[in-house]
């Protein structure tokens, strides 16, 4: 990719990493059966092009996602900032069995997936949403003995409200939260948007494309694997998807005009939020990374945000998760 085209740096808080990441989920686990080589070129690929952020967690494939994360940096560990998550509990046959923030599983599960990843060191570190059967306070504290030994770089949290934020914040400081965010899903920019700019904490939006639906390429479950989790989500049922087919057509003529993909546009709006704000486009296809990194170059004047905010503002159907999931966010 030539220099011209490669994302710009920001900042998650003291956090230097390109202003676009790589969400590594499609590489291993839940949108079917991804092809490890071609998600390993991909990987390779995106520190190709200048991307730093590599975001997995240990719940990827039960661990194979960050043990493929780990195949893809050999030789070149330096160039990436690792994300990595932990604290959210799965059963050897993939069930979800809830959410653990206890201090000594805290300690456990980054030692695992240190070994997993083959490195000595996660640089951003989250607790993948919150228990809310263990003091956030807790939790953080044990972070911050990781970061002490050197193990951890960065503290992050994933999907908390803006009171667990701050409550975290005081015992060790949040570089990033890391929310579902895109134009249909915006629930964050009420609280903890404002939470994080008071604090000066970073925002890492993943599922910036909708899961893939903002792109145009879902018409129906049909397009979908049989093993793709998203079959079970609410908002990618028959009927959800019928009604919200509206939303990508009526992206559509903004995006033509401006000589966009959907999710160039998609990508180039969420850029626009603010520069604390990093998208982590998930994929594992080399096709896919060019188009969505382009993104990062786009700029669009006022009257392009506004026909944006416009098209989109259309009623979404169906939650962005099922309810045993959903109820697990937000604390």
């Amino acid at each position: 990719m030539p220099s011209s085209l490669r994302p710009p740096v920001r900042r998650l808080r003291d956090l230097r990493v390109s202003a676009q990441g790589l969400g590594c989920l499609p590489t291993t686990a839940f949108y079917g059966r991804p092809d490890p080589a071609r998600s390993i070129a991909t990987i390779r690929a995106a520190l190709d092009a200048g991307v730093t952020l590599l975001d997995t967690a240990d719940v990827q494939g039960l661990g194979a996602g960050e043990e493929l994360l780990g195949r893809a940096l050999a030789g070149r560990r330096a160039e990436a900032v690792i994300a990595s998550k932990f604290g959210m509990v799965r059963s050897a046959d993939g069930a979800f069995q809830g959410l653990c923030g206890e201090p000594a599983y805290v300690r456990a599960a980054c030692e695992r997936s240190l070994r997993r990843l083959g490195v000595d060191h996660i640089d951003l570190y989250y607790q993948h949403w919150i228990d809310p059967a263990v003091p956030v306070e807790e939790t953080a504290g044990a972070v911050a003995e990781l970061v002490r030994e050197g193990k951890v770089r960065y503290f992050g949290l994933s999907e908390p409200s803006a009171t667990t934020l701050r409550r975290a914040d005081a015992v060790h400081p949040v570089t990033a939260v890391e929310s579902e965010w895109s134009l249909w899903s915006r629930e964050i920019e009420a609280e903890v948007v404002p939470a994080c700019r008071e604090l000066g904490i970073g925002i890492v939006a993943y599922a910036p494309l909708g899961r893939g639906f903002l792109t145009g390429r879902i018409r129906g479950t049909d397009d979908l694997a049989a093993e793709d989790f998203r079959r079970g989500q609410p908002r990618f049922s028959a009927e959800s998807l019928a009604q919200n087919a509206s939303l990508p057509r009526r992206l559509r003529p903004v995006a033509d005009r401006l000589g966009l993909s959907l999710a160039q546009l998609a990508l180039a709006w969420l850029h626009h939020r603010g520069a604390d704000v990093v998208p982590i486009p998930g994929t594992g296809d080399p096709a896919h990374l060019a188009e969505n990194l382009s993104a990062a170059a786009v700029r669009l004047d006022e009257a392009d945000l506004a026909a944006v905010e416009e098209a989109a503002a259309v009623p979404v159907r169906g939650e962005r998760y099922a309810p045993a999931l959903l109820a697990m966010t937000g604390n």
